[in-house]
């Protein structure tokens, strides 16, 4: 089963982006996201950004990933 999970962009140089997930910073691939802002949500999924999502759709995931266990602030 794949499964996406939201982070947020808190840098972009060129195609890709810093993004953090719970703490954890990492470098992805953003080629497949049209207009991105620093401080917007993308879905991620092996190392790329697969579409912006709404941030209050991503807070309502990261909360049932807390309750899952999955995500630590």
């Amino acid at each position: 089963m794949c499964v996406a999970v939201p982070v947020q962009v808190i840098e972009i140089i060129n195609n890709e982006a810093i993004v953090n997930y719970g703490g954890v910073k990492t470098k992805v691939d953003i080629s497949l996201v049209q207009d991105l802002k620093i401080g917007d949500y993308v879905l991620l999924h092996a190392g790329c950004a697969m579409q912006k999502i709404d941030s209050d759709e991503a807070q309502k995931t990261l909360e049932l990933f807390k309750l899952l266990g999955e995500y630590e602030d």
